[in-house]
């Protein structure tokens, strides 16, 4: 009988090692590791991350494997992916 438990992998941030399984976005993955904010507003810097996690607003962007304005809850978290925090239009 096989287990149906997803192995577990890793991805990067900003440099951190952050444990995830198969069947996570980047956003779920983030925030299961205490990762509430990857980016910051235009105008007043304020902090952003996960805000509605359906991928209707726009909160979550983050780069993923050096594409920018990818939105975290949408994206499937890959083993070996590189995601960076920073303003969306960086």
């Amino acid at each position: 009988m096989s287990d149906p438990t997803p192995e577990p992998f890793e991805i990067d941030f900003d440099g951190r090692r952050v444990p995830a399984v198969a069947g996570q976005s980047v956003g779920s993955v983030l925030a299961g590791a205490g990762i509430r904010s990857w980016r910051t507003t235009r105008v007043r810097h304020r902090p952003r991350g996960m805000f509605c996690g359906i991928g209707v607003c726009y909160d979550c962007l983050i780069t993923v494997d050096g594409v920018p304005n990818q939105r975290a809850c949408l994206v499937p978290a890959r083993p070996g992916m590189a995601l960076s925090s920073g303003a969306p239009d960086e």
